[in-house]
């Protein structure tokens, strides 16, 4: 008899643990997208053999030689408001996912309580009428001391599904933390670039209103000579104006450029200036060579998108572990006793033990509309899913395009100045000849001035949509999580 007790016990441990393991709703598997072979505007830029370990540095930046756009991308990194509030957003996803784990475990509580109480004889009375005694009034002592283990095993997988969805949550939001710190550091790098054009543009603009506002001058003279007309005069006087608004617009953005910039480094405008450097040079990094399919690993929107389906795949688990009974195994144990100092003994020991099983036998379809729900909210996620992709797919694509024809354009305005330093040249020589004009000269240099903008201009923003082409193939962000994975403890993103 001893033995088949000892069977029947084996037997239902062995069922328990294969309850243990079951687990409501569909396993997830990404969601399959299609996935180009190159980028279309690629072709000048990737090479056939294009290297797909190819990663960009966590620290992109420093690729542009430029000390102080590092300084001000490492404080924004620091100090920048909206990194700070996506950094407290993953503790919290980290603190659901510890909420969820929690509930695998049993819950212990314990309990003591003291009490005093009247019984008058008059209650005695009417209690006892049947016995025709009455008792007198009498003082009741009541002293207990408890404990109370409550489990529910997860038989079903509900929990473990509750875990699995805040789990997947959390990596979505290390990659939204990611991606923030991407885009701060990317809106800082473009701004400080756009910032040094204006520098140049500047420059450029008040240097023309010194030539201008000379040529005027000359028309004046001439004018009051009789050898210019009046229309000579007003046009100069317009060509003089025009500059003037112009460099009253450049300073205006770049005054606002450098506003902008000091909320990206978290600190008031009126405590931020960058020195103008009118003579800067722009680098423009090479950007390492990838295939399309690493997006799907690189930026850090496609990650978070991804996340978030399988968050929202796993709540389909959660949702149908709700139309199987839920057993709740539960067990008190403690003591009662009259007296204080007797509380601790054999005599007074009490406990309960035993299981509970529940189940919803009726809930107006409120179960299934739960998982109707789960199963819609799974479907618009893939659905942002695969949107997020091709979004990334034309954002490189554009990015690509964008850096081609600048290039091209560069190259071209390039060859403007340089003919155009030709042309000064001759002139000025023409002028110590005796055969051109100072008026000449100085029209030649206005044009020579009009040419090296556009040629800075040109690399200016070559450079800032290199920023961009960065940031669209996901900045590094693979090297800079495992480089935070290190300094956490192991701890963080989803790859």
């Amino acid at each position: 008899m001893n033995t088949l007790s000892a069977l029947r016990a084996s037997a239902a441990r062995l069922a328990l643990a294969g309850l243990a393991g079951c687990m409501a709703g569909p396993d997830y598997h990404r969601p399959p997208v299609e996935l180009p072979t190159h980028f279309k505007e690629g072709a000048d830029w990737q090479r056939a053999d294009a290297n797909p370990q190819g990663a960009l540095s966590s620290r992109w930046w420093e690729a542009f030689g430029d000390a102080q756009l590092n300084d001000l991308v490492d404080r924004s990194l620091k100090a920048n408001q909206s990194i700070i509030a996506a950094e407290a957003a993953y503790r919290l996803a980290q603190a659901e996912v510890a909420a969820s784990t929690a509930s695998l475990f049993p819950v212990v509580t314990a309990n003591a309580a003291a009490s005093r109480s009247l019984i008058n004889s008059a209650s005695v009375s009417r209690t006892s009428s049947t016995s025709g005694a009455s008792a007198p009034s009498a003082l009741r002592n009541s002293v207990t001391a408890t404990a109370t283990v409550s489990w529910e095993p997860d038989l079903w997988g509900q929990i473990r599904r509750e875990i699995e969805s805040s789990k997947e949550n959390a990596q979505a939001t290390d990659a939204q933390l990611a991606g923030e710190r991407l885009s701060i550091a990317a809106s800082v790098a473009a701004d400080y670039l756009l910032l040094r054009q204006l520098d140049l543009d500047i420059a450029s603009l008040e240097a023309q209103q010194r030539i201008d506002q000379r040529l005027l001058d000359m028309t004046h003279a001439a004018y009051a000579q009789g050898t210019a007309s009046n229309d000579s005069l007003l046009v100069a006087e317009d060509t003089l104006e025009a500059v003037i608004a112009a460099l009253q617009t450049s300073k205006i953005s770049r005054e606002q450029d450098e506003h902008a910039l000091a909320v990206l480094v978290g600190v008031p405008p009126a405590n931020f200036s960058v020195a103008p450097a009118p003579h800067y040079a722009f680098a423009q990094p090479p950007v390492p060579l990838a295939l399309p399919s690493t997006l799907l690993e690189r930026r850090p929107d496609i990650v978070a998108a991804e996340r978030e389906a399988a968050a929202a795949n796993a709540k389909i688990g959660v949702a149908k572990a709700a139309f199987f009974p839920a057993l709740t195994l539960s067990a008190e144990g403690g003591f009662a006793s009259s007296r204080l100092a007797h509380l601790f003994s054999l005599p007074n020991r009490i406990w309960t033990l035993g299981p509970a099983l529940a189940e919803t036998i009726f809930d107006a379809g409120a179960r299934t509309a739960a998982v109707q729900e789960a199963e819609a909210t799974y479907d618009g996620a893939v659905a942002t899913y695969r949107g997020t992709v091709l979004s990334a797919f034309q954002s490189v694509e554009d990015s690509l395009s964008s850096v081609n024809h600048l290039n091209e354009e560069a190259r071209a305005f390039e060859s403007v100045y340089r003919r155009n330093v030709q042309l000064y040249a001759s002139v000025g020589a023409q002028l110590k000849a005796g055969t051109a004009s100072e008026q000449s000269l100085l029209t030649q240099q206005l044009t020579l001035l009009t040419a090296e903008q556009g040629a800075r201009d040109a690399k200016a923003q070559a450079a800032q949509s290199t920023v961009t082409l960065i940031k669209n193939l996901g900045g590094g962000w693979e090297e800079a999580d495992r480089e935070r994975d290190v300094r956490d403890n192991g701890t963080g993103g989803p790859y």
